[in-house]
């Protein structure tokens, strides 16, 4: 049970920032990492709580004294983050590579680890003449947008079975004013244009890879709030999805075209290995910061 201060205790931003953070390092339905996760994340509830035009006098004044309705409206907000809830679907939104990206319950929520899949995909898509790319189980669309945003040049398609998130693509798509940018509701590569084949330099996928009999020890802010048919594929080992989308991408890149699969550390080798034995050429795992997900790489 958490213990509110004197309702006539005077407290500052400074003061509320270091109670939130202190809340959210006793909670254990969230993952403690990176070290400065906490800080961050009750600044960010802070800034919330107050309103963009307060906030950034209070923060730029931390002794000066919160109003008692957005002090309250802070604590709920850190209780809620407490529990689990994450941020984005506090806030509405997330940002990936400098894209505000609205997130809704429901769709799965960009992480910073796939910003390393998207850099990926814009080095081997610059410098092309009209590039086309697609993104698969594109979610809210963080990779195909980042893609299009930084590949003017390009036309990129995303896929995903959720009617929900499709919508939520499109409209973060609209906000951006990203027009090299189209959402298509299916499964996989049944959602795209036929006109597609053989056309694409760079098909993207952050396939779910969580076997089932796993799904239970993962941290309650993804088990609990992220969509299951995003973090499985209900096959046995986790890679069901992802071996029909090796098994059929040939279809749809052009020769020379690149498969690029997200996956944690820990499945890399055998990402690897089965891209390997489906025929792929210079396969090879790439990692960047933070040292949390893989990109397997592989061309046709």
């Amino acid at each position: 049970m958490t213990i509110l201060p004197p309702m006539n205790m005077v407290e500052s931003a400074a003061d509320l920032w270091h109670e939130g953070e202190a809340r959210l390092k006793r909670s254990p339905a969230i993952q403690h990492w990176p070290a400065d996760r906490e800080r961050r994340e009750a600044a960010a509830l802070l800034s919330f709580a107050l309103g963009d035009r307060e906030a950034s006098e209070e923060l730029a004044h931390p002794d000066a004294v919160v109003a008692t309705r957005p002090r309250d409206r802070y604590r709920l907000l850190v209780e809620r983050r407490a529990s689990g809830e994450p941020m984005a679907h506090i806030l509405g939104w997330t940002t990936f590579r400098g894209l505000r990206i609205a997130v809704g319950p429901g769709s799965f929520i960009p992480r910073q680890s796939s910003e390393l899949l998207a850099e990926t995909a814009v080095r081997r898509l610059r410098g092309r003449r009209s590039p086309i790319a697609i993104d698969l189980a594109t979610g809210v669309g963080p990779v195909a947008l980042a893609v299009a945003h930084e590949v003017r040049g390009a036309e990129v398609h995303g896929t995903d079975i959720s009617r929900r998130a499709v919508r939520q693509a499109r409209a973060n798509a609209a906000s951006l004013g990203l027009r090299n940018a189209a959402f298509h509701r299916g499964d996989l590569f049944g959602a795209l244009p036929a006109a597609l084949r053989k056309r694409v330099a760079v098909i993207t996928v952050h396939p779910p890879y969580v076997p089932p009999r796993e799904l239970g020890d993962l941290p309650l802010e993804i088990r609990g709030f992220e969509p299951e048919d995003a973090l499985t594929d209900l096959s046995a080992d986790g890679l069901g999805l992802l071996a029909r989308t090796a098994e059929e991408a040939p279809d749809w890149l052009r020769p020379g075209g690149w498969l690029l699969v997200e996956v944690s550390p820990d499945r890399a080798r055998e990402v690897r290995s089965r891209l390997l034995r489906s025929g792929y050429r210079d396969v090879r795992s790439t990692r960047g910061w933070p040292d949390i997900s893989r990109v397997i790489v592989g061309r046709v």
